[in-house]
């Protein structure tokens, strides 16, 4: 299971893991894979303080750290983080914040002290994922930043190319994958519709070779609907140069989260996600629930525009996180179809191990196939 990836960032194996818990990060980089940890929801001293215990732990292997720009959102143009932020809060109307709080107290999901209430805009635009890049470039490890939404801007990609770095950008169709390729994206990342975050509309298996095809030479990673050995060889033989996945990590020992937010992973099936535009505005795969299915009913408002409706949901969010055993009805879990095939609770060295067996039996198999007379 090599390409090359593996020669370019010194891997043994190329898969990409996205996690937003640095210990899975670490492990997963140490057992010969390439973590990246997702910075939305940081702040930049936040941020600071999770690369800096990962440099500490994660020995002379490499790493990335992903963010969310978008290339078109509600503010865009303006460069001072605090007048965005001020300037989006009162674009917000207050039924939706109404809403939104009427929801979380009908599943009695506890409210914030007083001094700790509050609608912080973490990254999800220029000006506030800007500081997130510049403290990732600092830290000598962080080998790779990744764009979750559309083509990097030129001055993200000039600064990463600039202290010898690699940019990899997510897309959905063939036509963003060559956007990200003219402006010097190093890496395509190809997630189909099955996958967790905000997907578009192709699925995997088309969506894989046509990137493949439209951008060769660059290299891609598939990603969405994979959750096994079994699947990484089925990208590499549509042309992938490894593997991108964020949902088979969230089930993990080491993975940060609350007992009952593993629990709501473990008992989904593959039928329990939607694509709903309740978290950002753009259309995000996650666990249906009650937040969810709140959005559809006719008394629901429209969801805003990114990233107007984070800042709707961001409250839910953090509510989520520190009450999680009274808020999963409601609850942010993120996840993508494959979620279904996830039923235990495993290391990361283990799940390593799994997936690289699977893929050798996968190819061993076919090798068999291809090898008995016609």
């Amino acid at each position: 299971m090599r390409s090359e990836l593996c020669d370019l960032f010194g891997i043994d194996v190329p898969i990409f893991a996205f996690t937003h818990c640095r210990d899975v990060v670490v492990e997963v980089s140490k057992a010969g894979g390439f973590g990246v940890l997702g910075a939305v929801g940081f702040t930049p001293r936040q941020l600071e303080i999770e690369l800096q215990w990962i440099d500490e732990r994660i020995g002379d292997r490499p790493y990335g750290v992903d963010t969310i720009i978008p290339n078109k959102y509600e503010g865009e143009g303006e460069t001072d983080a605090a007048k965005l932020e001020t300037a989006l809060r009162a674009a917000v109307p207050q039924a939706h914040y109404d809403f939104s709080d009427r929801v979380l107290a009908e599943h009695g999901v506890p409210e914030f002290p007083e001094e700790e209430k509050g609608r912080e805009l973490l990254g999800w635009t220029h000006a506030t994922a800007l500081p997130q890049v510049e403290i990732a470039l600092a830290h000598e490890k962080v080998q790779l930043i990744a764009n979750a939404l559309g083509t990097p801007p030129p001055d993200v990609i000039q600064s990463v190319h600039a202290c010898g770095r690699k940019v990899a950008a997510l897309c959905g169709n063939a036509h963003h994958a060559l956007r990200h390729k003219e402006a010097g994206v190093d890496i395509i990342i190809a997630q189909g519709h099955e996958g967790g975050g905000h997907t578009g509309e192709i699925a995997s298996m088309v969506l894989w070779p046509e990137v493949v095809d439209a951008v060769a030479p660059t290299p891609v990673l598939a990603a969405g609907g994979v959750g096994s050995g079994r699947q990484i060889a089925a990208a590499m033989a549509l042309g992938a140069a490894g593997t991108w996945s964020g949902t088979r990590w969230l089930t993990v020992k080491e993975a940060a989260g609350a007992l009952a937010q593993k629990e709501s992973y473990l008992a989904a099936t593959s039928r329990d996600t939607v694509r709903t535009r309740s978290i950002s505005g753009k259309p995000a795969r996650i666990l249906r629930n009650d937040w969810t299915e709140a959005w559809d009913r006719p008394d629901a408002p429209d969801p805003l525009p990114m990233p107007l409706q984070g800042l709707v949901s961001i409250d839910m969010m953090r509510r989520t996180m520190r009450y999680p055993d009274q808020a999963q009805a409601v609850a942010f879990n993120p996840a993508g179809q494959v979620i279904g095939m996830l039923n235990q609770v495993q290391s990361v060295r283990a799940v390593m191990s799994d997936l690289i067996d699977d893929f050798h039996e996968a190819v061993e198999r076919l090798q068999e196939s291809a090898a008995q007379p016609g």
